[in-house]
């Protein structure tokens, strides 16, 4: 039995490092804010040395929380956040290009005759979402030194010395093969990038280098980005298992084995992980805000905060025939519309603030159920559950209206700071290859599971109120020539 692991998810708004034990579960924690900018037009930046910093001082507060050494370490990352940075000295060359950075729009609809090509080659649709075209955009506006890589390169670099990326978080960046996992000359030449240096692509589970970034030297042998992170860490391990994770956006994942499998319902293809030289593959959709669009909310003065959603939402029994489409940075999958923004209708002179909560809660949880309408699309056989995770699943009212639209159980997931766990198994199975990825993740544990208690009829009826909501937007804003609309009015797509 090998000892604690330390796991660290260097997140957008923070990082959040546990000590995980493999007999006494998590024994010590630490957390460290993140500040992004966000700026007009679309702008939204952080500084590197904030990662790095929240990364060392989140880790640092783990162990000392915990007081005990460490065996190894894990990090997951954001994902689609690029920077440039100087490959000798370690340096930052720019800031962090966050992932909901829109900047690179008027690029991608230059390459929108390509938007095909890429689907068919990395599994992704062309969006200023991933990382490919920020790095494109860095070049073309920024600066052509240095190297141009997503944040985890950058940060394993200053941990290690290494020049590496997991096969997840590359596959992020519509730059790897899909079939290959290795990085596409076609792809890198589409996006004029043919020429850059790029990380080795490596396993998500194997020694990287050591660090002694923490005090006492520590391997790091665990790399994954966070969204899969949480798939693995809730057990999500067999085709047609699906999570949901509830946080600034919503990210469903459903696991699709060994192959990938091409989508024709709007959803990306991409690398779920690659361990031992196995590659699993996953559908992923996205709901660009969640959490920020009660934030938005919270903002307005409507609610005081996320808490406020159970205790303002339940002093009424329904919406009362308001419909919210909270689109407020966007529609992502499967419609694939970051231009368009949100709608809120059927308001009177009696729509008090518990309407528009409902309303909120019941318009996440319509995209999410579009999301899983999708992945049964795709995968030829209707889910059985979807298991959760997250900051909002502490709201009953959306999780209870998340099981009624879906009409299938929702289990909420027991265990905090999932992405955390996951990439903390991961670095268990750098250390000792003769677990298996279900021996190395805790057992499933719902803290609760939610079961529709409505019929199929009214939760159809809901579903196609706010479908004709999305309807009226998309007549109400043609769409700009880097889109390429999804099925219904939505054909296949040509954005954590």
């Amino acid at each position: 039995m090998t000892g604690p692991v330390l796991a660290v998810d260097q997140g957008t708004s923070g990082t959040k490092a546990l000590v995980i034990c493999p007999e006494r579960g998590v024994i010590g924690t630490g957390s460290a804010p993140v500040n992004p900018r966000y700026s007009s037009g679309g702008s939204v930046e952080v500084d590197p040395a904030a990662l790095l910093s929240s990364v060392i001082d989140a880790g640092r507060r783990a162990i000392a929380d915990a007081g005990e050494p460490v065996a190894a370490m894990g990090l997951a990352n954001q994902g689609e956040t690029v920077l440039a940075w100087d490959p000798v000295s370690g340096e930052p060359l720019t800031d962090a290009i966050v992932w909901q950075d829109r900047r690179s729009e008027p690029l991608c609809a230059e390459l929108a005759q390509h938007a095909d090509d890429l689907t068919r080659l990395t599994g992704l649709p062309l969006d200023p979402y991933f990382a490919a075209p920020k790095m494109a955009w860095i070049r073309r506006e920024l600066t052509r030194d240095g190297v141009v890589t997503t944040s985890d390169a950058w940060l394993i670099h200053r941990l290690t010395g290494a020049f590496v990326t997991d096969a997840a978080t590359a596959g992020r960046t519509q730059l790897l093969d899909l079939d290959r996992v290795a990085w596409s000359p076609e792809a890198l030449g589409i996006f004029g990038l043919a020429d850059e240096r790029m990380p080795e692509v490596v396993d998500a589970d194997g020694p990287v280098g050591i660090t002694n970034a923490f005090g006492a030297p520590v391997p790091l042998t665990g790399l994954l980005v966070d969204q899969q992170a949480a798939l693995l860490a809730q057990s999500v391990t067999e085709p047609g298992t699906a999570k949901c994770t509830y946080g600034t956006g919503a990210f469903l994942l459903a696991q699709t084995g060994p192959r990938p499998r091409r989508t024709s319902s709007g959803l990306v293809s991409c690398v779920a992980w690659r361990l031992g030289g196995r590659t699993s593959y996953c559908l992923d959709g996205q709901v660009y805000t969640a959490a920020s669009a009660v934030r938005w909310l919270t903002d307005l003065g409507v609610i005081s905060g996320a808490a406020d959603l159970d205790p303002v939402g339940s002093a009424v029994p329904h919406s009362g025939g308001v419909t919210f489409v909270p689109a407020l940075a966007g529609l992502a999958a499967p419609w694939w519309r970051g231009d368009l923004r949100g709608s809120l209708t059927g308001l009177g002179l009696d729509t008090g603030p518990g309407h528009l909560v409902r309303a909120l809660c019941e318009g996440i949880a319509a995209q999410v159920a579009e999301l899983t309408d999708a992945v049964a699309a795709d995968l030829g056989t209707p889910l059985s559950g979807l298991r959760v995770d997250g900051g909002l699943t502490r709201s009953a009212l959306l999780m209870q209206t998340q099981a009624d639209l879906l009409q299938l159980p929702v289990e909420v997931s027991a265990l905090p700071d999932a992405t955390a766990l996951g990439v903390g198994a991961v670095a268990r199975l750098g250390i000792d290859p003769g677990l298996t990825a279900e021996q190395a993740v805790p057992a499933w544990q719902p803290s609760a599971v939610y079961e529709p208690r409505i019929g199929a009829a009214e939760a159809a009826e809901r579903l196609a109120g706010f479908r004709r909501e999305v309807a009226a937007l998309l007549d109400r804003t043609p769409a700009p020539p880097a889109s390429t609309p999804a099925a219904d009015d939505r054909t296949p797509p040509a954005d954590g």
